[in-house]
C-alpha cells in the first residue's frame, strides 16, 4: 500500500471515497411519475462519489429497479423509511428525508 507523502493517507481511491461519503449531505424524496407511480429520488452526491456503485448497492438491498440520471438516483417505489438505515450502512452519515 502506497502512502501519499503530502497527506499521510493511502493512495487508494476507495479510502478517499469513504471520507467523502461521511461529509456528504444526501437528500431523499419521492416524486410521482407517469400513471401515478412513485419513485424515490436520492440526490446531493459530490463528483468524488461513485453514484452508479451506490445505485447498484441500493437496488440490491431494496430489491427494486432504478437508474441514475444527471447524478440523481431514481428507485422504483417508495423507500423513504428504509433509506436512512441503508445509506448509513453504505457510509453516508448526513441523510435528510423530505
Amino acid at each position: 500500500m502506497d502512502i501519499d507523502p503530502k497527506i499521510g493517507l493511502p493512495n487508494e481511491a476507495s479510502v478517499f471515497e469513504e471520507i467523502a461519503k461521511g461529509e456528504q449531505k444526501v437528500n431523499v424524496s419521492t416524486a410521482a411519475k407517469r400513471y401515478g407511480k412513485l419513485v424515490t429520488l436520492v440526490s446531493g452526491f459530490d463528483k468524488t462519489i461513485d453514484v452508479k456503485g451506490v445505485a447498484k448497492a441500493l437496488k440490491e438491498k431494496l430489491a427494486c429497479g432504478g437508474t441514475v440520471k444527471d447524478g440523481v438516483i431514481e428507485l422504483q417505489g417508495n423507500h423513504k423509511k428504509q433509506m436512512v438505515q441503508i445509506l448509513g450502512q453504505l457510509g453516508f452519515t448526513s441523510v435528510s428525508v423530505n
